[in-house]
């Protein structure tokens, strides 16, 4: 569960297994199509398959419009880091806290990282 052979986002999110990512790398547009209706119904949000174009949060290239604001990936990637497991202040940090009371997975993810798992 380290993350070895995924893509491990800067909040903890595997990049690797996030449908925008797939879309995108597979160009597929059905991918794209489903995953806009999904997230759109998941997140009250209005998306449409353009919408559904990501690299992963520390790539280069396409990000998803959440991943541009992302205020964890903001910090991250303005201190240098992979991802936040190696942050000093991970265990204060009241944005990944808040984060991660939405998607514990991601947080099971980086403190693996942290432990050395």
């Amino acid at each position: 569960m380290g993350g070895e052979g995924r893509e491990i986002g800067v909040c903890g999110i595997a990049c690797s297994e996030c449908p925008a990512r797939a879309a995108t790398i597979a160009d597929d547009d059905g991918l794209r199509a489903r995953t806009a209706e999904e997230w759109s119904r998941a997140y009250g949000a209005d998306l449409v398959p353009g919408d559904i174009n990501c690299t992963g949060c520390v790539a280069p290239g396409a990000k998803f419009s959440h991943c541009l604001e992302c205020g964890v990936r903001l910090c991250g990637t303005g201190r240098g880091l992979a991802n936040c497991a190696g942050c000093q202040d991970y265990e204060s940090c009241g944005t990944l806290r808040e984060f991660h009371a939405m998607v514990p997975q991601a947080k099971q993810v980086l403190d693996s990282l942290r432990a050395g798992v």
